[in-house]
């Protein structure tokens, strides 16, 4: 309770002679810099509404205007052609309030000059906002190719202009353009081309007049509705994508939609736990302080000064889904000073700021390190409530209104949902170690992934991960955004605990410890019977026990050696994946890989089909190349030439924009089962299917991570990571010219 009373700033007694008034003047102290944080923050956003508001402008432009105005009245000169004057004329210049004021005649006009200078600075700044809006939606360069590059473009690139003054987080969102409607003919006719690979003629035939009929009856009602919402909606999509693919689901949203993110593989700054997760903690405060002030650069396309949105940053942090009956609701609070720290069946809240300043990394380490020391025991069902976050929503939502919406349930529940994320102390050892580091890095990405199903608080925006031995890694919730913003977040992170905050020589954090810290706050919980939790936890584990999940590094070549013979990287693994898919179940499936449409305001992502009949001719001729001995490399190369390009220009970018109105949802229609999902995600959607994540990390490594079903006898997660390593390498000998240092063997096909 030492902790409650501290948090009395004053309390007072009715004695026989009198009030007796006890105050704490440090309490009060805390109080008083806590209000001081409180309206720093609130005089940072202020002031950078009104510089975004300005955009591409700055606020200090004004006063150059101003003055240039009156520089050139003083030359007796009328910039205004007239205007200064009638202003001067309809202006309230004379009010009595018992005293007769007026100005001056030269009062007057410099007062009408300076309204005048505002108009025009307010005319410029829109200006530039639609110019820059108008750079920012034209998308023709992305097709224009090398050495040719159109007038048009060359105008465009006028863009840089608007990227000299450095912009804050959210200054593009307003000019970036909207998300246009795609033509349903077009989505249609997209739409059949990628199926077309999978299908018999008889199958085709059937599917194009299911396609015909969906366009001349309900596709056009559809697509009207889809181009009204788009006149008034900022994206006609991204709501309904958020609220129907992700806060209706029913089922666990752990392995199903939850992702992770790994430590660095080869390198642990430190083997001590609570020091690393104090520099983790206050690296991934140091973000939302950057957040928070906009003090981060808007992410752009790579190479380009083409911005992306940033409206996912905005619920990163202090953000839970909650379960409801029907749907789950997106909860985010503006703030919070602290955070919900797991360890051994208990929960801890662990303030992160003492008198409106954020406690050092040796600090939070001290903090950390008393709960690692706590012997208490959870409180009676206190251990696997985490469950049920990873179990059924209904379940957990009933759940949630019967016993969690009062008492000191409510008050804990509260704590954790509004935290600013959930950390997890497991008491396990993770990593590449001993005897069999492929094997550990496997159920590594498996404990990242699920954990015990009760140890990660699933419905948190992130919940991070420290293990015994040092190692850490992130576990995060979908719905709110996708993987690359959380990948920029965890890359923060990590450069900055590493190459930023640093270690002792002995492994602690930097810096002083204030000893008068209050401890962590235990959360108090009085839990009832736990069948539902038990219930839970059991949907969960069977789920977990399912995940077959194989992680690898791909160290043999990167994207230097790639883009050496002139191919990109991305479209040089996806058709590594289109060839190993085809060995490892003798046919082609319909393929998902995830784009980012980001480049309009509030875009989420889109699907590029990356199993097209190019691709599936070009890995035919990779086959039939394999097969045959004595073939020159002019052959090789003029077989192969024109399926590479046509490849190359189908991955390059291209995502079809589709609308809500498709028939490839529709389930049981031939050849439409998304079967290999290549995506920053690394679960499948198919129960026979593969899901492939890739990473590629400097100019030597790509790392793969490779999900499946354990029920299914038909896929193998390390035997598909065997197949694409030997499909890397046979692609990578042919383009280079060596078609004799191809995998031997690899040119077998396996039976379905």
């Amino acid at each position: 309770m030492a902790e409650a009373h501290q948090a009395v700033a004053f309390q007072f007694t009715i004695t026989p002679e009198g009030i007796d008034l006890q105050l704490s003047y440090q309490a009060l102290n805390q109080i008083y810099l806590s209000g001081v944080r409180s309206w720093k923050k609130r005089v940072s956003r202020m002031k950078n509404r009104v510089i975004k508001g300005v955009y591409p402008a700055s606020p200090s432009s004004w006063l150059f205007v101003a003055i240039a105005i009156l520089a050139t009245m003083y030359m007796q000169s009328d910039p205004s052609m007239g205007l200064i004057s009638k202003i001067q004329q309809h202006l309230p210049l004379r009010y009595t309030c018992g005293l007769h004021m007026s100005l001056s005649a030269q009062g007057q006009t410099m007062l009408s000059a300076l309204v005048f200078s505002t108009l025009l600075w307010l005319s410029l700044i829109l200006t530039l906002r639609l110019c820059l809006k108008l750079l920012l939606s034209y998308h023709r360069w992305m097709f224009e190719l090398h050495g040719k590059v159109s007038n048009t473009t060359k105008v465009w690139s006028l863009l840089r202009l608007f990227s000299r003054r450095k912009p804050l987080l959210y200054s593009y969102q307003t000019s970036l353009p909207h998300l246009p409607v795609p033509a349903i003919k077009d989505t249609l006719s997209r739409y059949l081309e990628s199926v077309r690979p999978l299908l018999t003629d008889q199958e085709l035939k059937r599917m194009t007049d299911l396609a015909n009929d969906f366009e001349s009856t309900l596709g056009n009602r559809l697509q009207r509705y889809l181009k009204l919402k788009a006149l008034w909606a900022t994206n006609y999509v991204s709501d309904w994508w958020e609220e129907y693919i992700y806060l209706r689901g029913r089922g666990p949203i752990m392995v199903n939609s939850n992702y992770y993110g790994m430590d660095f593989l080869y390198v642990t700054p430190t083997t001590v736990q609570a020091a690393r997760a104090g520099n983790t903690i206050t690296a991934l405060l140091l973000y939302r302080r950057k957040v928070n002030k906009e003090e981060l650069t808007p992410s752009r396309v790579p190479g380009t000064d083409i911005p992306l949105c940033a409206a996912q940053c905005e619920r990163m942090f202090n953000t839970t889904r909650t379960p409801g009956a029907e749907t789950d609701v997106l909860q985010h609070w503006l703030d919070s000073d602290f955070v919900v720290v797991y360890h051994r069946g208990r929960y801890f809240r662990l303030w992160v700021y003492r008198g409106g300043r954020l406690l050092s990394p040796r600090e939070l380490e001290h903090q950390i390190q008393s709960i690692l020391d706590d012997p208490s025991p959870p409180f009676p069902g206190e251990e696997k409530l985490g469950a049920l976050t990873a179990g059924d929503r209904c379940p957990w939502a009933q759940m949630r209104k019967q016993f969690f919406s009062s008492g000191v349930n409510r008050r804990s529940l509260d704590a954790i949902e509004r935290a600013a994320f959930f950390v997890t102390l497991d008491d396990e050892e993770q990593g590449m170690k001993g005897d069999d580091p492929a094997g550990n890095l496997d159920r590594y990405a498996k404990s990242l992934l699920h954990g015990k199903c009760y140890d990660r608080w699933f419905d948190k925006s992130f919940s991070i991960v420290i293990y015994k031995n040092g190692k850490n890694g992130l576990n995060a919730e979908h719905s709110w955004a996708d993987a690359p913003t959380v990948a920029h977040l965890w890359e923060y992170t990590l450069a900055t605990d590493a190459f930023h905050l640093g270690y002792t020589q002995d492994g602690h954090c930097k810096g002083e410890v204030e000893r008068s810290l209050p401890p962590p706050q235990r959360l108090a919980w009085d839990i009832p019977p736990e069948a539902q939790v038990c219930r839970s936890l059991a949907v969960a584990q069977a789920l977990a026990a399912d995940v077959d999940c194989h992680v690898f590094p791909f160290r043999e070549f990167g994207k230097g050696r790639i883009k050496k013979c002139r191919v990109s990287p991305d479209a040089f693994i996806q058709i590594s994946l289109q060839l190993a898919h085809y060995r490892d179940r003798g046919g082609f499936c319909l393929t998902y890989e995830a784009s980012m449409t980001r480049l309009f305001r509030e875009g989420r992502t889109e699907t590029v089909r990356s199993c097209s009949s190019e691709s599936c001719t070009f890995v035919k001729a990779i086959i039939d190349t394999l097969k045959q001995e004595g073939k020159t490399q002019k052959d090789i190369s003029e077989r192969l030439g024109c399926s590479q390009s046509a490849v190359s220009r189908h991955l390059s970018g291209k995502s079809v924009a589709e609308s809500a109105a498709q028939p490839e949802e529709k389930p049981g229609e031939p050849g439409c089962e998304m079967k290999l999902m290549v995506t920053f995600v690394s679960s499948q959607v198919a129960d026979d299917g593969y899901g492939v994540s890739y990473i590629i990390v400097g100019e030597d490594m790509i790392n793969f991570h490779v999900s499946s079903k354990y029920s299914c006898s038909e896929t193998d997660s390390r035997r598909f990571g065997v197949q694409l390593r030997k499909a890397l390498q046979d692609i990578m000998a042919l383009l280079s010219g060596d078609p004799k240092g191809s995998s031997k063997g690899s040119a077998q096909v396996q039976p379905k």
